[in-house]
C-alpha cells in the first residue's frame, strides 16, 4: 500500500470536483478557460482538506521510528540496564506502519506543486481572468489594462505586507536575506492576510451554521425568514430590471444613431451580443440597414464611452441574470415549506404539493415515495437538524475553546490536540485520519459557508442545476485557495503538530516544513499567529447576541429581527408576492392542463381552422334536396349545437384579468422610440385576442 492510498485520492477527488463543478457550473455556455480555472482551484483546494490527514499520520509514524531509535540507542549504550530488551521488543511491537503510509520525499514535493499553484491562481490568475471578463475593452491591450487596474487593491495589499516583512528582515541585524527567507516571507505575507480574513469569517460560521440548523427545525420561523427574503429580493429585483431596460435604453439610441456602415458600429456590434436576446431582435427590427451615416449631421460618442457602456451592459447583464436565479431558487424553497405546513396537520401520511413536483430520477421515485417524504419532512426532518444543531454547537464550543488555548503546551489545553495525543499512544491511525478530515471539513464549512451567507458578498452566489455564472465560480475558487492554506495551517497549530507555535522538537509535517520556519520572522510565530485567534471569541459573542445584525438594521439595512416592525411588513409583503407566484404558476399550470385536453379530445391544433371552415360551410350552404327533410336539419343542427357548447367552454374558461407583476407589457424598447414608464393593464393591449392565449 505503499503510496497508493494517496494516488487513490488523488484520483478520487478529481472526480468529485468534476462532479461539483458540473453540478455548479454549465459546460455548454460557460468558457473553457473558466471552467479549466475555477475546476483547478476547486481540485487543489480538496487535495489539501483530503491529503493533510495522510500527512499527519504518516508524520506520527515517523516520530514513532524516531522514538524507537532513541530507545534501541539508549538500550545498547547501556547494556546493563534492566528489561532493556523487553523495553526494545514492546517498543517494536507497538510501533506499525499506517495503512495510507507515504514514502518519503513524495510529500515535499507534492506540497510544493499543490501550493504555490494555489497561489498563482488566487493572487494571479483568477483575478486577472475575472477582471479581464467584465471589463468594458474591445481589445485585449485595453482588457488586460483594465484588469491590472482593477486587481492593485489585492496586489497592493499583499505587496504592503510582503514589503513590511522585508523591511523587517533586512533591518534586522541577526538575519541575512537568502531564498530561503524571500520564500519563507511571500508565504507569511500569504498566510498572514488569509488569517486575517479566516478569523473574521470563522468568528461568525461558528455561530451561525448552528443556529441556522436549530432555526430549520422551527418551521414558523423559516417561513416567515424565507417570505422577507422574497421581499428584499424582489426589491433588488426589479432595481436589476430597472437597470437593464435603462442600459438597454441607451445602447438602442446609440444603435439607432450609428448605421451598418460607420467605422465604430464594430462597437455597437460587441456590445449587442452581450444583450440579452430578446433585446436583440427588437433592435435587429428597428434598424436600417439602408441608411448611410453622415458626419455632418450626427455627433457621435468616442471609444472610451462605448468602452464604459460595454462595461455597464456587462453588469446590468449579469445582475440581472443572478436575480432571476435567486428568485427562482427562492420560490421554489418557499413553496416547498408552504407545502409542509400545509402537509403537517395532514391524516393521511403522504405528502401533497401544492403545484407539480419537479421531475425526479428514478431512484428517488422508487426509494423516496411520498409516505417516505411525508414522515421525512413532517416528522423525522425536525429531530434531526435540531439532533445536529447540538453536535455542531459542541463542535464549535471546543473549536472556540482550542483556539484560544492552543498555545499552551505544559499543560495541553487543546481539546484536538488531546484527542490526537491520545490516539497517537495507540497509533490508531484510522481515528487519527478521521478526526483530521471531519475537523478541517467542518472549518472550511464555517469559513466558505459564511462568504455566501452574508448580506456584503451576495454578490457572488452557488446555485445547483448549472445556475452559477462565470464570475461566481471564478470568485470561489480564488476565495479556497486563499484561505485553505492557512486554514490547514492553523489546525495543524490547533493538534500541536506545527513547532513554530508548539515550540516542541517534534517530527514536523511535510505540509509544515514547505511552509517554512516562522522562526524567521519571530514576531508573527509567537504574537500574530498565537494570540489573534483569540479574536474569534469576541466575535462569536457579537454574532450570538446578533450585534452587527441589529447595527445594520438601526443604519437602514434592512435585517431580519424578531421584533422589528420593519421586518413584520416585509414579512407580509413577502408573504403576499410568493401568493401571487403561487397563483400565476397555478394558471399557467390550468392552462397547460386545458391545451392537452383539448388536443386529446380534438386531435392536432392544426386542423382547427380546416375543421372549422368546412363545417362552416356545410352549414351555410347546404344541399337543396336536403331542405325540406327533417332528418337532414336535425343530423345538421347537431354540430352546430356542438359548437355553440365549444365556445362557451372556451369563454367560461378564461381567466379573470387581473393585475399583477407579470401582466406588465415588458416591452423595453419600443420602435418608436420611446420606452414606457408605468405598468399597463391586459385589457390595454392593442389585441383582444390575447385572452385565447392558453385556448
Amino acid at each position: 500500500m505503499s503510496g497508493a492510498a494517496l494516488g487513490i485520492e488523488i484520483v478520487v477527488v478529481f472526480f468529485l470536483a468534476l462532479f461539483l463543478l458540473q453540478r455548479y457550473g454549465d459546460f455548454r455556455r460557460q468558457q473553457k478557460m473558466v471552467l479549466f480555472g475555477t475546476l483547478l482551484a476547486w481540485y487543489l483546494c480538496f487535495l489539501i482538506v483530503f491529503i493533510l490527514p495522510l500527512d499527519v499520520s504518516t508524520t506520527i509514524y515517523k516520530q514513532c521510528r524516531i522514538d524507537r531509535q532513541v530507545h534501541e540507542a539508549a538500550a545498547m549504550s547501556n547494556q546493563t540496564m534492566p528489561n532493556s530488551h523487553a523495553l526494545t521488543k514492546s517498543v517494536q511491537k507497538e510501533c506499525y506502519k499506517p495503512w495510507s503510509y507515504i514514502p518519503d520525499g513524495i510529500m515535499p514535493v507534492f506540497w510544493r506543486v499543490v501550493y504555490w499553484t494555489s497561489q498563482c491562481l488566487t493572487w494571479l490568475l483568477l483575478p486577472f481572468m475575472q477582471s479581464y471578463a467584465r471589463s468594458g475593452g474591445f481589445s485585449i491591450t485595453g482588457k488586460v489594462k483594465t484588469a491590472l487596474i482593477e486587481n492593485a487593491i489585492y496586489y497592493g495589499t499583499y505587496l504592503l505586507i510582503f514589503g513590511s516583512l522585508l523591511i523587517y528582515v533586512a533591518v534586522h541585524p541577526k538575519l541575512q536575506l537568502s531564498w530561503y527567507e524571500l520564500q519563507t516571507i511571500g508565504i507569511t505575507a500569504a498566510n498572514t492576510w488569509g488569517l486575517f480574513l479566516l478569523v473574521l469569517l470563522l468568528g461568525y460560521g461558528l455561530v451561525e451554521i448552528p443556529r441556522s440548523y436549530w432555526n430549520s427545525a422551527r418551521q414558523g420561523y423559516l417561513l416567515d425568514k424565507t417570505y422577507f427574503k422574497a421581499a428584499k429580493l424582489m426589491t433588488e429585483k426589479a432595481d436589476a430590471e430597472e437597470n437593464l431596460e435603462d442600459t438597454m435604453e441607451e445602447v438602442r439610441k446609440i444603435s439607432e444613431s450609428i448605421k451598418y456602415n460607420h467605422p465604430l458600429r464594430k462597437y455597437i456590434d460587441t456590445i449587442l451580443r452581450k444583450c440579452p436576446v430578446d433585446y436583440q431582435e427588437k433592435m435587429g427590427r428597428n434598424m436600417d440597414d439602408y441608411e448611410d451615416y453622415d458626419d455632418r449631421r450626427n455627433i457621435y460618442p468616442s471609444e472610451k464611452s462605448f468602452v464604459k457602456l460595454h462595461k455597464q451592459v456587462i453588469y446590468a447583464v449579469q445582475r440581472h441574470n443572478r436575480t432571476q436565479v435567486q428568485w427562482r431558487n427562492l420560490l421554489e424553497q418557499a413553496f416547498h415549506l408552504e407545502d409542509v405546513a400545509r402537509n403537517e396537520t395532514s391524516t393521511s401520511a403522504r405528502f401533497v404539493h401544492g403545484s407539480s413536483p419537479e421531475q425526479r430520477g428514478w431512484m428517488s421515485r422508487v426509494f423516496y415515495t411520498p409516505t417516505v417524504e411525508w414522515y421525512w419532512e413532517c416528522l423525522v426532518r425536525q429531530w434531526f437538524y435540531r439532533a445536529l444543531a447540538v453536535i455542531l454547537t459542541l463542535f464549535s464550543v471546543a473549536v472556540v475553546w482550542s483556539e484560544c488555548t492552543f498555545f499552551s503546551t505544559h499543560p495541553v489545553l487543546s481539546l484536538f490536540a488531546v484527542s490526537i495525543q491520545l490516539a497517537e499512544r495507540d497509533y490508531n491511525y484510522l481515528y487519527i485520519e478521521m478526526a483530521c478530515f471531519i475537523t478541517i471539513f467542518f472549518l472550511c464549512t464555517c469559513v466558505y459557508s459564511t462568504v455566501f451567507r452574508i448580506r456584503v458578498f451576495n454578490y457572488y452566489y452557488l446555485a445547483p442545476h448549472h445556475q452559477t455564472d462565470a464570475y461566481s465560480l471564478q470568485f470561489s475558487g480564488m476565495l479556497f485557495c486563499r484561505l485553505t492554506p492557512p486554514l490547514c495551517l492553523n489546525f495543524l497549530g490547533l493538534i500541536h503538530m506545527d513547532s513554530a507555535i508548539s515550540h516542541k522538537s517534534k517530527e514536523q509535517t511535510a505540509y509544515t516544513s514547505i511552509m517554512g520556519s516562522m522562526k524567521v520572522l519571530s514576531f508573527i510565530a509567537d504574537g500574530f499567529y498565537i494570540y489573534y485567534p483569540m479574536l474569534i471569541l469576541l466575535l462569536c459573542i457579537a454574532t450570538y447576541f446578533s450585534l452587527g445584525t441589529r447595527c445594520l438594521n438601526l443604519l437602514g439595512f434592512h435585517q431580519f429581527v424578531g421584533d422589528s416592525e420593519m421586518t413584520a411588513d416585509l414579512i407580509d409583503e413577502g408573504k403576499e408576492l410568493i401568493r401571487r407566484e403561487r397563483r400565476k404558476l397555478q394558471r399557467v399550470e390550468d392552462g397547460q392542463n386545458r391545451r392537452r385536453e383539448w388536443r386529446e379530445r380534438y386531435g392536432n391544433r392544426e386542423d382547427y381552422p380546416a375543421r372549422n371552415r368546412n363545417t362552416y360551410s356545410e352549414l351555410k350552404e347546404p344541399n337543396s334536396s336536403d331542405v325540406g327533410s327533417p332528418s337532414r336539419q336535425g343530423k345538421s343542427s347537431r354540430p352546430s349545437a356542438r359548437l355553440d357548447r365549444d365556445r362557451f367552454e372556451l369563454l367560461h374558461d378564461v381567466e379573470p384579468l387581473d393585475f399583477n407583476g407579470d401582466t406588465i407589457l415588458e416591452d423595453p424598447v419600443e420602435s418608436e422610440g420611446g420606452r414606457h414608464t408605468g405598468a399597463r393593464y391586459l385589457a390595454m393591449t392593442s389585441s383582444q385576442s390575447r385572452i385565447f392565449d392558453d385556448v
